[in-house]
């Protein structure tokens, strides 16, 4: 028996429903960039996306899925940190591997509880003390200066009454690029501004001192880093970020035993 052809207007079909289940919108208003990633993911493990197929463009998943193009760029972000999409200047996100093949990821949707920001403050303990000791000993004046500088941008964001978070995160960042090691700006990219514990316990107000007076302790933390990076004291460094991160812990701690269990 001769096979028929597969028409070309089957072809178009069926990529066109694939594409509208990709793109159908999102219903859930809670964690939309966390649907958009689960949603991506699937079918690119499932095959549904091939290796080296592309993405839908920001502009087709911000209309398909009635989402920012904040949400879009967080999806996308995890997805290349997963090592499922590699994206190229001007052309898009690519398929960049076969499913099994992923690397080490943590999910964003579990760092809401305060179990897992303990965990992740334990890790930034081992990784940023090192990092801040290596700074204190590599970065150039323009560093020291970017350091300062983030830490003058976190407290004028305090003090207008912000929560500060991407400005946290900014000056972790700027300690990390004084290493000049790009692996520890690496790790600090992947990890995101999920590391900053406030963005995912957002019931947290810094125990019965409240928001303000929690910041400005954080204030004076960063501080004492910043001072003694620019001494060039890897001991002092070590220590003060150590410290820094042992409180945060001891923070959340505080409110981890003052939480119901439900």
């Amino acid at each position: 028996m001769t096979r028929q052809p597969t028409s070309s207007a089957t072809t178009s079909d069926a990529t066109q429903r694939q594409r509208e289940g990709l793109l159908r919108r999102l219903e859930a208003p809670k964690s939309l960039s966390s649907e958009v990633i689960d949603r991506l993911a699937e079918q690119i493990i499932s095959g549904k996306l091939p290796v080296g197929a592309k993405l839908p463009s920001e502009q087709e998943m911000m209309r398909g899925m009635g989402v920012s193009r904040t949400v879009v760029r967080e999806a996308v972000a995890a997805l290349r940190a997963r090592g499922l999409v590699v994206t190229r200047q001007g052309a898009g996100a690519f398929v960049d591997r076969a499913a099994g093949r992923q690397p080490y990821a943590i999910d964003p949707e579990g760092l809401g509880s305060l179990d897992s920001v303990l965990d992740i403050l334990e890790l930034r303990m081992a990784v940023e003390s090192e990092a801040a000791a290596i700074a204190s000993e590599r970065a150039t004046a323009a560093q020291i200066k970017a350091i300062g500088e983030a830490l003058r941008v976190f407290s004028r964001a305090i003090t207008s009454g912000d929560r500060a978070i991407k400005e946290d995160f900014a000056f972790h960042l700027a300690i990390a690029a004084a290493t000049q090691n790009s692996r520890f700006v690496e790790f600090l990219d992947f990890l995101g501004r999920l590391i900053i514990p406030r963005q995912s316990i957002r019931s947290f107000e810094g125990t019965a001192e409240g928001p303000r007076q929690y910041l400005a302790r954080i204030e004076k933390e960063h501080e004492a880093i910043f001072q003694a990076i620019g001494a060039h004291s890897p001991k002092k460094a070590r220590d003060a970020m150590r410290g820094h991160l042992v409180k945060s812990r001891e923070r959340y701690r505080e409110l981890a035993s003052k939480t119901p269990v439900l």
